[in-house]
């Protein structure tokens, strides 16, 4: 079953764009990086890590035990394209890691279950 959200044409657009060597413009990668933590955040509910994409948006997933105040125990970060390559498997989550696209903290933050959308 798909998401309306990764149809989304701000995720089109975005990957068209990259598909070509360009950058998307700032309104559409902000658009799709939040459609696509939408569609995370829907597969797999819950509250114990935190997706960061910076500066366009974070979520709070995964389930386990919840994170209330202060900084969370465990943290996914990473920038724009990166997410977007990851989210739609362009790259795989452990290249990722690999190539220290992504930043992780805490004993859940691992995506690889839910990757890509």
């Amino acid at each position: 079953m798909s998401s309306p959200h990764i149809k989304s044409a701000a995720v089109a657009a975005a990957l068209s764009a990259l598909d070509e060597g360009r950058t998307p413009e700032r309104p559409v990668l902000r658009d799709a990086v939040r459609a696509l933590l939408t569609v995370l955040a829907e597969r797999a509910p819950g509250r114990s890590v935190e997706v960061r994409v910076p500066p366009y948006g974070a979520v709070q997933c995964i389930p386990g035990p919840r994170h209330t105040r202060g900084t969370p125990p465990n943290v996914v970060e990473m920038d724009p394209g990166t997410w977007l390559a990851v989210a739609t498997g362009r790259l795989e989550w452990a290249e990722a890691i690999t190539q220290g696209r992504v930043q992780v903290s805490g004993i859940r933050a691992d995506l690889s279950a839910y990757l890509p959308l």
